[in-house]
This record gives C-alpha cells, structure tokens and sequence, in this order.
C-alpha cells in the first residue's frame, strides 16, 4: 500500500483492500467507488468489526468532498456527527458488494446533533445536595469549578474526598458544541465511543488507579495512543491516593499541567495530543490516615507525616493551586434533615463567573479562564491594593512560598472576585485564597 512513508496500522483498511481486489477483478462496479471512502476490519466469514478513529476519518471525508462514508455498524452513529457526509453502517461484505452492484441500497444513519447533545447537556448521576456537611469543601469545588484550578484534598479515610470529587463534573460549565466535538474525536481515535455514542455530552471524569504507567498516563506506544491526560481534555482527571502513584508517573505530567498539550516523539515522526484538564486529586495525611483526626490518635513516629507528604514533589505541588483539609462529617450534620443546595445552583454561580473571564480575556487566544493565564496576566488583570499587597507579602515570607505559589494565589483570588462579581479584587477575597494553600503552613505536619 503506498505510499511507503504514511503509517499505517491494525486492521481498518482490510474493507477497502477487499472492495479494491473485488474491483480489480471486475466482481463489483467500479462507477461509484470514487465517491465514497471505506474503512472496517474484516473477520474470516466477512463480518465488519469496529475500527478506531472514525470520527476524525468522517471529518476530513467531508474536508476531501467525499459524498459517503462505508464503515462498520457500530462505529456508524459517532461519524454521523458530521453533517454534509452519507454515513452508511453495514455489518459484512455481502450488503457492501450489492450495494456497489446496485442489487441493494444501504440504510444511512442520521443524528440530529444539535438536539441530542442540547436534550442530555444537564442530566447528571450525582448532585451536591446528596453530601451532607462539607461546606467549606463545596466551597473550594465551586471556586475550582469556576476557574478550572487544579485541586488537592487531604484527610482521612471515609472523610468524603472521593465522593465530593465525582461530583464535581455536575457544576461545571457545559460543554460547548466546539469542546464536545474536540473530545469525541480524542476517545474515537483511542477507540473508547460505544456503538450508541454519537457524540460525547458531559465533561470527562477519568479516575485512573495508582498502579498506571507512565505511557497509560501521558500517552505513547509504538503507535502513540491518547493516554488519560488526553482523555480527560476539557474535563477531570482524578488522581485518588496521589503519594501511592509513582514518582515517575508523577513528575511526566508537570510539562502538560502547564503548557495543557503532550508531544510524543518517536524517531519518524511525532503527534501532539491536547490534554486541557482540571486535576484534581486526593491523599491521606500520612500512611495510618489519622493526622490531624478530631477524634482518633496519628499512629505514625515522628517526621513519617511530612516524609510522606513529600512523595509529592514540590514543583508538583506548586501547580495545584487550591490545597485543602478534609476533617470527617459529625453524625449531627450526617442526621439533619436540611437539604443541601443542589449541583444545579451552583453550576449557575460557576457559569456566571466563566461569562466574566471569557469577556475578560476575549482578545486573548486560547485563554478562557483565570487558571490559564500566565504571569502577565496575572499583572494585568489582578491589581491590589496597598493593604493587600502588605497581607500578601506576609503570608509569603511566613509560608516561604514560591513564585508560581504566588501567581497561583492572585489566579485563585481573582476567581474568588468573579464569583461575586467584583471587578476588583478585595483583601478578604486574598486571604481566602492564601487559605487554600494548607500543606504551605509552617507547622503542618509537624
């Protein structure tokens, strides 16, 4: 197949190849063949088995002016995504030969894009008002939420973390038609849309365990595939037991927090995957899981709890802007019967503040939200004043903080403003933010 330079790889051209040699042999009619691109795995008895990517194939048959698109039944309804192409599904060889010989038609599988996506856009599994207590929690998800900074929460177990971050994808601003189609088209080339997917309706929450690898994580192989920073563009990553993943694993993702993309290079060529992700991750405060317990006894000698901390690495934890403590919820508040606001009033709040940053950075390319904006930004569009500047300066020489802990707290402060809508930002919107940076407290974990 040539040309010999252009990759190729699996199975997905064993359709074409078939139709070709059929073709060749003067066994179907060859007036139509042009007009359509193919692609399938064939089995033995000339069955169609579902291919990867068939959504990024079906745009760029439109691109080419293709008028059809032959491909496997299950993978028919994700490349009806794309409207001015005819996506035919057939299930084996036989319905595509008497199709080209005209003996039979082909039934073309249409979605109505628009009212699909529109009708699913706010149906969610999990709410808010399930978590009893945990306000300042909620608290922290929503200013999160509403500036897409990255999140650490850090307490014992059966506190709540893991529960409270599922939940976070249920207040985040919807997805955008542009943002939906973006991230169909990563899981279609990694080949994770089911055969009733058309195209992907909520953000992505991945969750991977702390046993993943370095390539699992960021993406590679011998023929590079999405890994799950790419799978989660423009949603979730959930890293629960963050000390537990490996070092390696851990240190390969500080490039792509920042610059919000991953290059994989190999010798002959290389392939840029997206990976826009709001991270957010969970750990115990030392190996029994107790420091800091209202009610039981830490366990663990002198120094293990800020040993175990620092299998964080710091220029890591430099990049998570919000870091919070998650103290148990008392059988009062689990027994009250006072409803807790729902995941949909606070997703409007969320909404508003994301209206106020995208008119804020409108001339800006590529920025939409305050987490994404670099250094200069940060100058520009958050200025203080003088008793702000004073508290700020105290609370880094107290708290030894970094330069990019700095920017991280006037990005989480302006988030803060935005939610309650004030153009400047306030010294009690500072502090807020200054207290989210709790493993930088001079006497945490000793």
């Amino acid at each position: 197949m040539g040309p010999a330079d252009l990759r190729k790889e699996g199975s997905s051209y064993d359709l074409p190849m078939a139709v070709g040699i059929l073709a060749a042999s003067q066994q179907i009619k060859t007036h139509k063949l042009d007009k359509f691109v193919m692609m399938g795995e064939l089995s033995l008895d000339g069955t169609l088995h579902p291919v990867k990517g068939a959504l990024p194939i079906a745009i760029n048959a439109r691109k080419e002016g293709f008028e059809g698109f032959i491909l496997p039944k299950q993978n028919a309804r994700e490349a009806a995504v794309v409207d001015s192409l005819k996506i035919y599904g057939v299930e084996n060889l036989i319905e595509v030969i008497a199709f080209f010989n005209e003996k039979s038609g082909l039934d073309q599988t249409i979605v109505d894009t628009r009212a699909e996506f529109y009708n699913r856009v706010n149906q969610f599994d999990l709410d808010f008002s399930d978590v009893k207590g945990q306000e300042n929690v909620k608290r922290a998800l929503e200013i999160a939420a509403a500036g897409s900074h990255n999140l650490l929460m850090i307490g014992p177990p059966g506190s709540g973390k893991t529960m409270l971050a599922k939940r976070l994808p249920s207040i985040l601003p919807p997805f955008t038609l542009k943002e939906a189609l973006e991230t169909t088209k990563i899981h279609s080339v990694a080949g994770r849309i089911g055969k009733d997917t058309s195209l992907m309706i909520n953000r992505p929450f991945r969750s991977p365990h702390h046993t993943i690898s370095d390539i699992a994580l960021v993406g590679g192989g011998k023929f590079p595939q999405p890994g799950e920073i790419s799978l989660a563009h423009n949603g979730v990553l959930f890293l629960d037991e963050l000390p537990e993943f490996k070092h390696s694993v851990l240190e390969v993702m500080r490039q792509p927090l920042e610059e919000r993309k991953i290059t994989i290079s190999r010798a002959r060529f290389s392939i840029e995957y997206p990976s826009s992700f709001m991270l957010i991750a969970s750990m115990n405060p030392c190996p029994c899981g107790y420091y800091n317990h209202p009610s039981r006894d830490c366990t663990c000698p002198p120094g293990m709890v800020r040993k175990y901390v620092n299998r964080v690495s710091g220029p890591l934890m430099d990049r998570i802007d919000i870091q919070l403590e998650v103290v148990p919820v008392s059988f009062r508040n689990l027994d009250e019967k006072v409803n807790s606001e729902t995941s949909e009033k606070i997703r409007e709040r969320v909404i508003r503040a994301r209206q106020i940053q995208e008119e804020r950075l409108k001339d800006v390319r590529g920025v939409y939200c305050n987490a994404q904006m670099n250094s200069n930004m940060v100058r520009e569009f958050v200025v203080l004043d003088r008793s702000s500047r004073e508290l700020l300066k105290n609370a880094m020489d107290k708290l030894g903080l970094s330069a990019r802990a700095y920017d991280r707290i006037m990005k989480v402060a302006r988030t803060i403003a935005d939610l309650e809508g004030s153009e400047k930002v306030e010294s009690y919107h500072l502090s807020e933010a200054i207290h989210y940076r709790s493993l930088d407290r001079e006497n945490w974990g000793t």
